[in-house]
């Protein structure tokens, strides 16, 4: 957890911090139960903290957002979450 810490502090980009804060924190998995809850907060903690809204992960959007999570966790590819993380950060700004 303390080079979680460390490499999200020095991350300038804040949306690039929000993204990886919640993949990083979901692939370590800490916990037994809540990690994906915990995961959504860290990232909306940290957008919230840099002037953007909070980003809710609606139900009809969660099949696709696990599948690029899963993308993101077992192939080692997050390149499509974090453009499914920044197309859900715009959806907010006009919500």
């Amino acid at each position: 957890m303390e080079i979680y810490f460390e490499l999200l502090e020095e991350e300038e980009n804040p949306l690039v911090q929000a993204i990886l804060g919640h993949h990083m924190f979901g692939f370590i998995h800490p916990y037994m139960d809540g990690n994906g809850r915990m995961a959504r907060f860290i990232m909306n903690a940290l957008l919230v903290s840099s002037g953007y809204s909070w980003v809710i992960i609606k139900v009809e959007d969660r099949n696709e957002y696990m599948q690029c999570l899963e993308e993101a966790s077992v192939d080692g590819d997050i390149e499509r979450f974090a453009w499914f993380i920044l197309d859900e950060i715009k959806k907010s700004l006009t919500d």
